[in-house]
């Protein structure tokens, strides 16, 4: 009878950060991303039916300062 622990299967967090990094990096050649086509622009007069309640209206006002 044998007193070695039996090996055990990694866990994920027996990965350092490093190795995840490396992992990713090797696999990224191998995902290729097609092309995606650009929406065409919209006229705001092509723009209608559109509600903002009142709520958001003001949300989106009193958070001009973070704009550009």
């Amino acid at each position: 009878m044998s007193t070695q622990p039996a090996p055990r299967e990694p866990q994920e967090s027996d990965f350092s950060l490093a190795q995840l990094r490396g992992d990713s990096a090797r696999m990224a050649p191998h995902w290729v991303v097609p092309a995606a086509d650009a929406p065409a622009p919209v006229s705001p007069a092509g723009i209608h039916g559109v509600v903002v309640p009142p709520s958001s209206a003001r949300l989106i006002d009193a958070t001009s300062e973070y704009g550009t």
